[in-house]
Protein backbone atom coordinates (compact mmCIF):
# COMPACT_ATOMS: atom_id res chain seq x y z
CA UNK A 1 0.00 0.00 0.00
CA UNK A 2 1.29 3.10 -0.58
CA UNK A 3 3.02 5.28 2.00
CA UNK A 4 0.35 8.22 2.18
CA UNK A 5 -2.87 5.74 1.49
CA UNK A 6 -1.36 4.02 4.83
CA UNK A 7 -0.80 7.44 6.49
CA UNK A 8 -4.44 8.36 5.97
CA UNK A 9 -5.65 4.91 7.19
CA UNK A 10 -3.90 5.02 10.28
CA UNK A 11 -5.04 8.08 11.21
CA UNK A 12 -8.62 7.81 10.75
CA UNK A 13 -8.28 4.73 12.75
CA UNK A 14 -5.95 6.59 15.40
CA UNK A 15 -8.48 9.88 15.57
CA UNK A 16 -11.66 7.17 15.85
CA UNK A 17 -10.09 5.38 18.52
CA UNK A 18 -9.47 8.96 20.47
CA UNK A 19 -12.88 10.19 20.06
CA UNK A 20 -14.36 6.78 20.71
CA UNK A 21 -12.23 7.15 24.30
CA UNK A 22 -13.19 10.97 24.88
CA UNK A 23 -16.62 10.20 24.36
CA UNK A 24 -16.83 7.21 26.63
CA UNK A 25 -14.80 9.38 29.65
CA UNK A 26 -17.35 12.25 28.91
CA UNK A 27 -20.64 11.11 27.70
CA UNK A 28 -20.97 7.21 28.44
CA UNK A 29 -19.85 3.51 26.55
CA UNK A 30 -23.08 3.84 24.18
CA UNK A 31 -21.87 6.92 22.67
CA UNK A 32 -18.02 5.57 22.53
CA UNK A 33 -19.31 2.79 21.00
CA UNK A 34 -21.51 4.61 18.41
CA UNK A 35 -18.25 6.79 17.53
CA UNK A 36 -16.22 3.38 17.51
CA UNK A 37 -18.63 2.35 14.96
CA UNK A 38 -18.65 5.45 12.72
CA UNK A 39 -15.40 5.74 12.06
CA UNK A 40 -14.99 2.21 11.53
CA UNK A 41 -17.57 2.48 8.77
CA UNK A 42 -15.42 5.49 7.61
CA UNK A 43 -12.05 3.72 7.44
CA UNK A 44 -13.30 0.16 6.09
CA UNK A 45 -15.31 2.26 3.26
CA UNK A 46 -12.18 4.20 2.46
CA UNK A 47 -10.44 0.51 2.49
CA UNK A 48 -12.76 -0.60 0.18
CA UNK A 49 -11.88 2.13 -2.00
CA UNK A 50 -8.03 1.72 -2.39
CA UNK A 51 -8.37 -1.78 -3.19
CA UNK A 52 -11.01 -1.50 -5.64
CA UNK A 53 -9.19 1.32 -7.34
CA UNK A 54 -5.60 0.09 -7.00
CA UNK A 55 -7.22 -3.32 -8.42
CA UNK A 56 -7.51 -2.09 -11.75
CA UNK A 57 -4.07 -0.95 -11.83
CA UNK A 58 -4.54 1.99 -14.25
CA UNK A 59 -0.84 2.95 -14.75
CA UNK A 60 -0.63 6.02 -16.57
CA UNK A 61 -3.31 6.25 -18.70
CA UNK A 62 -5.94 8.71 -17.83
CA UNK A 63 -8.79 6.82 -18.93
CA UNK A 64 -8.33 3.99 -17.06
CA UNK A 65 -7.56 5.83 -14.11
CA UNK A 66 -10.83 7.87 -14.13
CA UNK A 67 -12.17 4.48 -14.23
CA UNK A 68 -10.28 3.39 -11.40
CA UNK A 69 -11.43 6.06 -9.12
CA UNK A 70 -14.94 5.75 -10.25
CA UNK A 71 -15.03 2.37 -9.61
CA UNK A 72 -13.38 2.91 -6.49
CA UNK A 73 -15.75 5.91 -5.51
CA UNK A 74 -18.29 3.98 -5.78
CA UNK A 75 -17.65 1.06 -4.19
CA UNK A 76 -16.50 3.00 -1.47
CA UNK A 77 -20.67 4.66 -1.42
CA UNK A 78 -22.17 0.63 -1.38
CA UNK A 79 -20.00 0.29 1.49
CA UNK A 80 -20.97 3.35 3.57
CA UNK A 81 -24.80 2.45 3.08
CA UNK A 82 -24.18 -0.68 3.87
CA UNK A 83 -22.44 0.51 7.05
CA UNK A 84 -24.83 2.70 7.95
CA UNK A 85 -28.03 -0.01 6.97
CA UNK A 86 -26.55 -2.71 9.41
CA UNK A 87 -26.05 -0.06 12.27
CA UNK A 88 -29.57 1.24 11.89
CA UNK A 89 -30.88 -2.39 11.56
CA UNK A 90 -29.43 -3.99 14.29
CA UNK A 91 -28.07 -1.75 16.62
CA UNK A 92 -31.20 0.12 17.89
CA UNK A 93 -29.22 2.12 20.96
CA UNK A 94 -27.39 3.69 18.72
CA UNK A 95 -26.20 6.93 19.60
CA UNK A 96 -27.13 9.09 15.93
CA UNK A 97 -25.02 12.74 16.46
CA UNK A 98 -21.45 10.19 17.91
CA UNK A 99 -22.34 7.92 15.28
CA UNK A 100 -22.10 10.68 12.47
CA UNK A 101 -19.46 12.40 14.67
CA UNK A 102 -17.57 9.61 14.27
CA UNK A 103 -17.46 8.85 10.13
CA UNK A 104 -16.86 12.69 9.45
CA UNK A 105 -14.05 12.40 11.68
CA UNK A 106 -12.37 10.11 8.96
CA UNK A 107 -13.60 12.77 6.14
CA UNK A 108 -11.03 15.84 8.30
CA UNK A 109 -7.85 13.30 8.15
CA UNK A 110 -8.04 13.81 4.25
CA UNK A 111 -7.80 18.01 4.99
CA UNK A 112 -5.13 16.80 7.11
CA UNK A 113 -3.44 14.99 4.27
CA UNK A 114 -3.68 17.58 1.56
CA UNK A 115 -1.57 20.18 4.10
CA UNK A 116 0.65 17.30 4.92
CA UNK A 117 1.79 17.45 1.38
CA UNK A 118 2.51 21.33 1.83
Amino acid sequence: MHPQVSWIISRQAALTIVLGILAWVIFSVNAAISVLIGGSIGVIANIGYVLRAMRMNAGLDPVKAYRAQTAGEGFKFLLTLIGFALVFLKFKEVAVFPLFLGYASTLVIFWMALLKQR
